[in-house]
């Protein structure tokens, strides 16, 4: 076959069945990505013959005598960037860039009147992270980055932006690996089962097959895949092949063969036979006495983790109110969505030292894990990561490593694991689906009189992060409020389902949604409006954060910005929208407090030294994976060192590059990281030598605080929801780079609306997940994102370098109640269970007598 590939011939014919990405990836084009390899997210796009495909759906075969253009070719053979990729680094129309080459790349064929109607458009190509505002600004050709001014404060793009426009940025699998095998898995078809034996010879004779994994070359070890600086945080309850299968869709057995499509056949020709065990799908089942239990060879209920406690008397409390009101919340599984999936490759370097290249938030405790796991010396390890393509919590485990780690192991040869999508649904984790009920009292004056929480939350069939998150849940999702008297019952359970795990929001998400909704409701019911007994009833500058049980006594408002952030609320009344005629209008708001980073401790180590003709070295450990830290981190050290972002050279999430760091998550890559950048850098400027190093355990902690305003109109015909304004107002403490907390803002926002109004992983009577490709998961796309208005308090933290909180997170938490608030105002309904779809508002319309508040 030939075919021209960015102006040079290429002859190699593709594979029987091949398609045009893989075979572009072979000949060297690395910008062309996979997030769906189904045609549904737009990674992939490419040029053939001058129009738009996506390369993952297209025949390889069918380019020959054609002319492919990859994002690699569009710049002109002088290496000036096309006006397309010039405009997406202006604007800064991406975060993590794993989307962007495929985005350029559709956006560089658009026709003037194509351009005009972006909603269409661009419903080829997903983005996970931006929210679309910054992308719709690169296609109008509006300049977002601003480089002048102080470093600290300024617009600056991030310091990968060239190369993620050109499609030089690389990501985990963006490497070249002689010899690599590839590995591919077996998974369960049963809820819960006992492996009795795996038959291999089959799968042992396909050609190319080097190694067959089973429970039997396990480690006889147990760990947790969720990866936190205490490691007794999460229940020791996984092996990395079980004998015992505990969801559809868990591990069974590994084929490790020459190429991707001989580990299938591997896999499809291995023979298991199970002996079936019962299973528990419903997290209230699974509370019961007589339940089947998930780990009954480790314990004795399914309970993996609990809180009952209580602050002053909650019954005196509703006892002394004039107005109470109750009522359950549901929120459902969540996938994370990034649009790299999970893997590794993994290889032994020269001197023998096992090596994993990994799509992690967690070098650091992903070596420590590995190691453990393997009997290996921790310097016998090294964990990197490239840029990361998305995260948002999910890549703060070890699904791949392990596995990876073990065949590297036995075969003595480089292995590459790569999810695919489906797998993500069904073989990764989700958001925890919680049930929360709560009850609230209030005096007829406003003030809170009483509290109380019941929460159910489901962490599958592992409890990798379900007890932390239960806690995190139920405590800065009340700790706002003013209230003497509260109570909390909370319980995590295993079932039988698909694990869940980490999160954005991390628990807070959820309950906020049930707290917010039912003060909102609280507020109607005694005639004050939402603004005004939120003002009465928060926390103020300089009071204790208390909520039920025993919490870390190192959080307090280092800042306080919520005032602020009120007040623009109470703006944002005076804003007019226009509905659709015969459409019922509402707006609604809430608020959210979380901590900038967990407790236990959030360690960070970084280094820096003077390279000479006024440039510097950064080393930190922090993963960048659209959170924006790296680009605050330069801004940081050069800040401190008296220089620009743009002489500050910056090695990163290596386990090579400096001593340790917990990791990418819980909002601490700015407070934690940016800390240890911050002090080492000023050990360099006090010392007069040429380096530096910094050390911060990240402790104490302050809060950052959030509020969303939306105004919605619902089609009572169909049930269709429209958000007509969003609004958003933020305490960041200092805006170390307006720019890019803008973007993690709408970000934040888009996402959690994609929760709110039409994500759901769902399961059938059998325990299967049935939600498996983005086109039925609904991912929102530009058509479907309003664009957000985001205003900052003025605010500077004492506790947070240089001022600033943490704002990765937070924005998603207030969203889903606001939004709540806003229907609820509309159609006169309180709906309680996530998503909000079309269907279902239309359903709750019919049953109800729908009277729109004025």
């Amino acid at each position: 076959m030939s075919v021209e590939i960015n102006g040079t011939a290429h002859e190699r014919a593709p594979r029987p069945g091949q398609c045009l990405r893989t075979y572009l990836r072979e000949e060297g084009c690395l910008g062309v990505k996979k997030g769906c390899d189904a045609g549904d997210c737009g990674a992939c796009t490419v040029h053939v013959d001058g129009e738009p495909v996506h390369s993952c759906v297209y025949p390889a075969f069918r380019a020959e005598g054609r002319r492919v253009t990859t994002i690699e070719g569009l710049a002109s053979p002088s290496g000036e960037l096309h006006p397309t990729q010039k405009a997406f680094l202006e604007a800064q129309g991406f975060q993590c860039g794993f989307c962007t080459a495929g985005l350029v790349m559709t956006t560089a064929a658009l026709t003037d009147e194509q351009r005009a109607d972006l909603p269409r458009s661009l419903k080829g190509n997903l983005c996970r992270c931006t929210g679309y505002r910054a992308i719709g600004d690169a296609v109008a050709g509006t300049c977002n980055v601003d480089p002048f001014g102080p470093a600290v404060g300024a617009a600056l793009g991030a310091p990968a932006g060239p190369q993620v426009v050109t499609g030089s940025a690389r990501y985990t699998f963006d490497v070249d690996v002689p010899g690599v095998l590839h590995l591919k898995v077996l998974r369960s078809p049963y809820a819960h089962a006992r492996i009795v034996s795996v038959e291999t010879a089959a799968a042992l004779r396909v050609p190319g097959v080097e190694l067959i994994l089973t429970h039997k070359d396990s480690p006889d070890r147990l760990f947790s895949t969720a990866q936190h600086e205490n490691v007794a945080e999460d229940p020791a309850d996984t092996r990395v092949l079980d004998d015992v299968v505990r969801f559809i869709g868990q591990r069974v057995a590994a084929v490790v063969a020459d190429s991707e499509a001989a580990a299938e056949e591997g896999c499809r020709r291995l023979h298991v036979e199970y002996e079936i065990l019962p299973a528990v799908l419903d997290p209230v089942a699974a509370l019961a006495a007589e339940a089947p239990l998930v780990h009954g060879d480790k314990q004795d209920r399914n309970v993996v983790g609990e809180l009952h406690a209580s602050l002053g008397d909650v019954e005196a409390g509703f006892a002394a109110a004039d107005e109470i009101f109750e009522a359950t919340f549901r929120t459902g599984r969540v996938q994370h969505a990034a649009l790299e999936t999970h893997g590794a490759v993994g290889w032994l370097d020269e001197d023998g030292r096992l090596v994993i290249r990994s799509s992690t938030q967690t070098p650091f405790l992903t070596r420590r894990a590995v190691a453990s796991l393997y009997d290996l010396p921790l310097d016998r390890v090294r964990v990197l990561a490239g840029r990361v393509g998305g995260g948002f919590g999910g890549k703060q485990e070890m699904l791949a490593e392990d596995l990876v780690a073990l065949a590297v192991l036995r075969t003595g040869r480089p292995v590459k694991w790569e999810f695919t999508r489906s797998e993500q649904f069904f073989g990764a984790t989700t958001r925890h689906p919680f049930v929360v009920t709560v009850k609230a009292g209030a005096r007829r004056d406003g003030v809170l009189t009483g509290l109380q929480l019941s929460v159910l939350v489901d962490t599958g069939a592992y409890g990798n992060h379900g007890a932390s998150v239960m806690f995190h849940g139920c405590h800065e999702s009340v700790a706002v409020y003013k209230c003497g008297n509260m109570r909390t019952d909370a319980h995590t359970v295993y079932t039988n389902t698909v694990p869940a795990g980490a999160f954005r929001g991390y628990g807070l998400g959820q309950v906020t949604f049930a707290v917010e909704s039912v003060l909102d409701e609280l507020s109607r019911r005694i005639g004050m409006d939402a603004v005004s007994f939120r003002e009465l009833n928060v926390v103020r500058d300089g009071d204790d954060l208390t909520a039920p049980g025993d919490h870390v006594d190192d959080l307090g408002i280092g800042s306080y910005g919520l005032d602020q952030c009120l007040e623009r609320m109470r703006a944002c009344h005076d804003l007019a929208d226009t509905a659709p005629d015969g459409w019922l209008v509402g707006e609604g708001m809430a608020i959210a407090m979380i901590a900038a980073g967990p407790p236990g401790g959030h360690f960070a180590d970084a280094s820096i030294r003077a390279l000479g003709s006024g440039r510097f070295e950064l080393s930190v450990g922090t993963a960048e994976f659209g959170n924006g830290s790296t680009t605050v981190h330069a801004q940081i050290a050069a800040d401190e060192l008296g220089t620009t972002p743009d002489k500050i050279v910056i090695r990163q999430s290596d386990t090579d590059v400096v001593r340790h760091d917990t990791g990418a998550f819980a909002s601490t890559g700015v407070v934690v990281a940016g800390e240890a950048v911050l002090r080492a850098a000023r050990a360099l400027r006090s010392s007069g030598g040429d380096i530096g190093h910094g050390h911060f355990d990240g402790t104490p902690r302050s809060v950052a605080f959030n509020a969303q305003w939306f105004r919605v109109a619902v089609d009572p015909a169909t049930g269709e929801l429209r958000i007509l304004r969003s609004v958003h107002s933020a305490d960041a403490g200092t805006v170390m780079n307006p720019l890019q907390l803008r973007g993690q803002i709408e970000g934040g926002v888009a996402q959690a609306l994609g929760a709110t109004l039409s994500e759901h992983v769902d399961l059938d009577a059998t325990g299967e997940v049935t939600t498996t490709t983005f086109r039925q998961y609904h991912l929102p796309t530009y058509a479907d994102t309003p664009f957000t208005e985001v205003h900052f308090a003025s605010t500077r933290d004492a506790i947070g370098p240089l001022g600033a909180k943490s704002m990765s997170e937070s924005p998603y938490n207030p969203v889903a109640p606001a939004l709540a608030n806003a229907l609820r105002d509309a159609i006169g309904l309180r709906m309680t269970e996530l998503p909000f779809t079309a269907d279902r508002i239309w359903q709750a319309m019919r049953q109800g007598d729908v009277t729109p508040f004025g």
